[in-house]
């Protein structure tokens, strides 16, 4: 194995699926499980005023986000499916996951009021 820049990325990638798979279990865990609706919908770091309306959309998100990612750890370890194969599975859902809470947070502020 050359040690190379496409190397040290796909170790990077593999390595970072676990900090990141563990912060949106634990949001999903804190949002249906401890009612800490603080995380849910942010936009500049607030939640909306009505956070516990998108509680469900943003848990089930980062749910099946973390479970996605968790797959794919545990096809890179025990299946040794192919580079393609795994990087495309934790791709698309990094940026899905961040696509997807870009629209909830804006759709949660749509109709808020605006505040004076």
């Amino acid at each position: 194995m050359i040690f190379d820049v496409s190397t040290a990325l796909t170790w990077i990638l593999f390595i970072a699926l676990f900090p990141i798979s563990f912060v949106w279990l634990r949001r999903a865990w804190r949002i249906f499980k401890n009612k800490d609706y603080s995380e849910v919908a942010l936009s500049g770091g607030y939640p909306p005023p009505n956070a516990k309306k998108y509680a469900p959309y943003t848990g089930f998100l980062n749910l099946a986000a973390g479970l996605s990612l968790v797959y794919a750890i545990f096809s890179i370890v025990v299946l040794a499916v192919p580079y393609q194969t795994w990087s495309a599975i934790a791709g698309s859902t990094i940026w899905l996951k961040l696509i997807l809470d870009f629209v909830i947070s804006r759709q949660a502020r749509l109709f808020a009021k605006k505040q004076s």
